[in-house]
């Protein structure tokens, strides 16, 4: 028999938000991978020049973020006819082969090799729009309660970290057993497998969603939406603050790999490292999660940032000279960074509530989708920094570094990294919520009953 029209949706049991949260873990083997191994499968396994690289990423995240853009729009506005959970089954199989020919080594790097490279980016990343935006905005309707929310941010962070692990450890080993080769064969072995996992769970996890808060009705017109967001104090100095926190872990990230091969002439131990930050994420999202409870989210972000500005000075002012010395700094700094990222994961559903009380309009995919363009701009633009910034040191792939070029390196990934973590921090001043007080009683009750997973 089924429930009267007017009878509140169950709320969802934690097994339900574990399974739902478990999709992280197959989105991030698609974009662990692009963050961490991409620009450097660009240069150093298939031979493309770095500026020619990173121009090439930073078009793909623009467009990548022009895309996340549409589809919370069309959400908005479709809202009550998107069956979220059919549309991520349905998705699965086709963002996988998107993300195998992203891999797919071009049979020239020439100017047509280029246009390939360009145009498998640009459709993995139309394909992960298209499935992500929707997957971003089910977090606002998996449960109506904030706890529940900031548990499946924190359930999220967990699965994406073992997806980081398992992509940081397993892309070069597993691709060269399956493919017997190493290079750009051995990265195209990997993206089969973690694109077939990714299907998979995918589907699984769309099957398996349900609703828990009523779909709302469909949106207001762009020009109102747009107003709407801009007016949305909350949702304003938290995407500011996010974007330049996005800038500085993406350019220390993506120079990983590049510290360890040509500063420090181990690039298996920058593999580990990669692996260790994503371990380490695994036992620090509790800890920020409890820590979180106490202070409030919007202060949990200061403390974040001024730790993780304490680390950048140390790091610009000491050159570390040996792996475990790197390895060291880098689980430092990740601790950091997911104490970040759990506070803007943990926020950002709780802005369309704020932003509807002050401005009377309920505003949702377009909540995602705007916050996922200014994300993929700031990947965009941290990539041409690092990228031109090595050009501009005299990075060449695959050849024993100038003193001069390894410490104009050292500086780009060092001093980068500090001046937009302190432009987060200014940022993160002017958000109104996240404080533990009387006056944000859903802020509060948001932390009040977190439990680390």
């Amino acid at each position: 028999m089924q429930p009267p029209a007017s009878a509140a949706p169950a709320r969802p049991g934690r097994p339900q938000l574990l399974l739902f949260a478990f999709g992280d873990f197959a989105f991030n083997l698609y974009w662990q991978s692009v963050m961490l191994f991409l620009l450097y499968y660009y240069t150093d396994a298939i031979g493309l020049p770095i500026h020619v690289a990173a121009t090439i990423y930073l078009i793909a995240s623009v467009w990548d973020g022009i895309a996340n853009f549409l589809a919370g729009m069309i959400i908005d506005r479709r809202a009550d006819r998107i069956n979220f959970g059919r549309l991520i089954a349905v998705g699965a199989i086709p963002i996988g082969l998107c993300f195998i020919l992203t891999y797919f080594p071009p049979p020239t790097i020439g100017l047509w090799g280029v246009a390939l490279v360009l145009g498998a980016h640009i459709l993995f990343r139309t394909a992960y729009a298209g499935l992500n935006v929707p997957y971003l905005a089910m977090s606002a309707r998996i449960s109506a309660h904030p706890h529940d929310r900031s548990f499946v941010a924190g359930a999220r962070m967990m699965f994406g970290t073992a997806a980081a692990v398992v992509v940081a450890l397993a892309t070069v080993q597993l691709g060269a057993a399956i493919t017997g080769s190493s290079g750009a064969r051995a990265f195209f072995g990997a993206a089969l497998v973690f694109a077939s996992l990714g299907a998979v769970i995918l589907i699984v996890v769309g099957l398996a969603y349900r609703d828990a808060v009523r779909p709302p009705p469909p949106g207001q017109g762009w020009g109102t939406t747009l107003t709407a967001l801009a007016r949305n104090r909350a949702f304003v100095a938290l995407n500011i603050a996010t974007m330049a926190m996005i800038v500085a872990v993406t350019v220390l990230g993506k120079s990983v790999l590049y510290y360890f091969k040509y500063l420090l002439n181990d690039p298996a131990a920058g593999q580990l490292a990669l692996a260790a930050m994503g371990i380490v994420s695994g036992i620090a999202i509790p800890l920020w999660m409890l820590i979180g409870r106490r202070i409030g989210l919007r202060r949990l972000w200061l403390v974040a940032t001024g730790f993780g500005m304490a680390g950048l000075t140390f790091f610009a002012a000491v050159e570390l000279r040996t792996p475990i010395g790197m390895q060291t700094f880098l689980v430092g700094m990740q601790v950091v960074i997911v104490g970040l990222n759990f506070v803007f994961w943990s926020l950002l559903p709780n802005t369309i509530e704020y932003g509807e009380r002050t401005t009377g309009v309920h505003v949702e995919g377009a909540v995602f989708g705007v916050a996922a363009l200014l994300q993929r701009i700031a990947i965009g633009i941290a990539t041409a920094i690092l990228g031109y910034g090595f050009a501009s040191a005299g990075y060449v792939p695959n050849v024993q570094q100038s003193a001069e070029t390894l410490h104009g390196m050292r500086l780009t990934a060092a001093l980068v990294p500090l001046a937009f973590l302190a432009v987060s921090y200014v940022a993160m001043l002017f958000c109104p919520i996240g404080r533990r007080t009387a006056a944000n009683p859903d802020d509060e009750q948001a932390m009040r009953e977190i439990a680390p997973i």
